[in-house]
């Protein structure tokens, strides 16, 4: 049973690593998801109260820049390592901000 259980777990590693290695070098899905999860954070802070209209749309302008910085790494095919370092920066600092601007006691009105 157990050499049955390795090589079931061998092949999977095998055909996880052959997946990865035709993945196309431009696709940047954790920097999308990321994104997708921002906005959802931006959008639930506005449904909440939690960000006035002028912090959001600040916030939103940031997730438009993060987004043309994506569109632009990817627009030669291939998203570089330096390219995807600067993305997840950006997205890192971006959550910050979200974050501090959902505490910070400012309400909507």
């Amino acid at each position: 049973m157990q050499i049955k259980t390795i090589m079931i777990a061998a092949a999977l590693a095998a055909a996880s690593t052959a997946h990865a290695q035709t993945q196309d070098p431009a696709a940047t899905p954790g920097v999308d998801k990321r994104q997708e999860v921002q906005q959802k954070r931006i959008d639930k802070g506005v449904q909440s109260g939690q960000l006035n209209a002028k912090e959001a749309g600040r916030l939103e302008r940031h997730q438009t820049h993060i987004a043309t910085m994506a569109s632009k790494a990817k627009a030669d095919g291939t998203v570089s390592r330096n390219e995807r370092s600067r993305l997840h920066h950006a997205q890192d600092q971006e959550s910050q901000r979200i974050h501090h601007q959902k505490h910070d006691r400012q309400k909507a009105n």
